[in-house]
C-alpha cells in the first residue's frame, strides 16, 4: 500500500452521518446555517478566542484579512519560505510582496531583518508560523507598533499550537487558518479569520457574505462563506483533536529516535506547545534529498518538498531581493509522512530507507 506525506483523518461515518441527516431534515445547506454557527462556537472555545470567522479556504482567509484592514495597495513584508498561497494572496489583492529572509533555526521570518525592508509604501507584515512553529510574535508586534503597520499571521499550520499560554493563531491584527484536508484538523476544505477587534470581526462577517444584510449593502464583499456539510465534517472530527495531535507527537518522536543526528529539524521555542503538524527534515544537500526521494519512491513512499522553491524565486515575480537562507533550506527540506494511523513498522521502514540512502550518499561523497 502506498504511503503518502499525509492522510486525512476521517471520523466514524455514523458520527458524520448524524450531522448530515440533520442537514437533510433542515434543508439548510449554506448561508451561516446551524452547523457553521456551532462549528464557529466550538472553535472559539477550543482556541479561547472571542471572534472566529469560518470561510471557504485559507487563501480566501488571507485575502479577506487584507481587505478588512483596508490594504489594497502598497508593500507587504513577508517570508519567502511558505506555500505559494501566502504570496498569491498578496498579489491577488494588488499589493507587492517584499521578502525578508528566514532565520536558520526554525525557518520563520528573521525579525532582525524586517526593519531594513520597511519603506513609506509598507502597509503590513505577513509572517508565517511555518510547520506550526512560532514566529517571534513579541518582536514583530513591537516593530509593527513602532512603524504603524498591521500584522496578518498566516497561521495555516498553527492550529493547536500555543505560545506563552495563548493559541498561536490568536496573535496579530488578524490570524488566518486553513482546514484543508491535508491539515491535522480539517473540514475537507476550509479556513478562518481570527481577530480581537469586534468592529473588524463584524466587517469580516459581512464581506465574506457579499457585504450585505438583506437589502442593506455596506461593503464590497465576496462569497467566502462555508457550507453546512464542511462544517459537519469539522464537528464530527472535533472530539478527536487532542487524540490526533497526541498520535502525531508519538510518531514524530519515533522519527526523532531513528533520524536524530542525521537530518536537521526546526527548533521550537521553550514557550511553544507544539501541534506536530508536520515532520520536516533537512538533508545535507539537494542531491542527498533527491537520492532519498528516489529510494523512497521505489518503495511506494511519497514525502513532499515543503517548501520549494523559495517564493522569491517564483518565475512571475520581478525585482525581488535575494534570500540566501530560504533559498538554501528550500532545496534541502522535505516533510516525511505523518498521520495518526501511520504504523511503527511503516515509520521504521521509512527511516531505514532514509538512513541507508544517506549512508551510501555520504560514503560516495567522501
Amino acid at each position: 500500500m502506498s504511503i503518502y506525506v499525509t492522510k486525512p483523518f476521517l471520523p466514524p461515518i455514523e458520527e458524520f452521518n448524524r450531522y448530515t441527516q440533520d442537514i437533510f431534515l433542515r434543508d439548510i445547506l449554506t448561508n451561516q446555517g446551524p452547523c457553521v454557527v456551532e462549528f464557529e462556537n466550538k472553535m472559539k472555545e477550543f482556541l479561547s478566542v472571542k471572534n472566529f470567522q469560518y470561510v471557504t479556504n485559507g487563501t480566501i482567509a488571507l485575502q479577506l484579512a487584507l481587505k478588512v484592514l483596508d490594504i489594497d495597495e502598497g508593500e507587504i513584508i513577508t517570508t519567502p519560505f511558505s506555500y505559494v498561497a501566502t504570496t498569491s494572496s498578496i498579489l491577488w489583492e494588488r499589493c507587492k510582496p517584499i521578502f525578508v529572509d528566514i532565520e536558520p533555526n526554525n525557518f520563520t521570518i528573521d525579525v532582525n531583518k524586517i526593519e531594513a525592508a520597511i519603506t513609506p509604501k509598507t502597509k503590513a507584515i505577513m509572517p508565517v508560523h511555518v510547520f506550526g512553529y512560532a514566529c517571534d510574535v513579541d518582536a514583530i508586534q513591537k516593530i509593527a507598533e513602532k512603524h504603524n503597520l498591521k500584522v496578518i499571521y498566516d497561521a495555516a499550520h498553527a492550529f493547536g499550537s500555543s505560545y506563552k499560554g495563548r493559541a498561536l493563531a490568536s496573535y496579530g491584527d488578524v490570524s488566518t487558518l486553513s482546514f484543508h484536508a491535508t491539515k491535522l484538523f480539517h473540514t475537507i476544505e476550509g479556513g478562518a479569520c481570527i481577530c480581537h477587534n469586534d468592529i473588524i470581526d463584524k466587517k469580516l462577517d459581512l464581506i465574506k457574505r457579499f457585504g450585505h444584510l438583506g437589502d442593506d449593502y455596506q461593503y464590497l464583499g465576496i462569497n467566502g462563506k462555508q457550507t453546512e456539510f464542511n462544517a459537519a465534517m469539522g464537528l464530527a472530527i472535533y472530539p478527536y483533536i487532542k487524540q490526533i495531535m497526541e498520535k502525531r507527537k508519538k510518531i514524530s518522536e519515533l522519527y526523532d529516535s531513528f533520524l536524530g543526528g542525521y537530518v536537521q529539524h526546526p527548533q521550537k521555542q521553550k514557550d511553544l506547545e507544539y501541534n506536530y503538524a508536520y515532520y520536516p527534515a533537512v538533508f545535507e544537500s539537494e542531491k542527498e534529498l533527491l537520492s532519498v526521494f528516489s529510494s523512497l519512491e521505489q518503495a511506494d513512499i511519497y514525502p513532499r518538498r515543503y517548501f520549494y522553491p523559495s517564493l522569491n524565486k517564483l518565475p512571475y515575480l520581478k525585482d525581488v531581493s535575494s534570500c540566501p537562507i530560504s533559498e538554501d533550506i528550500s532545496t534541502r527540506i522535505a516533510c516525511l509522512p505523518l498521520y495518526p494511523d501511520l504504523s511503527y513498522e511503516d515509520v521504521k521502514k521509512i527511516c531505514n530507507i532514509i538512513l541507508s540512502t544517506i549512508s551510501r550518499h555520504r560514503e560516495t561523497a567522501c
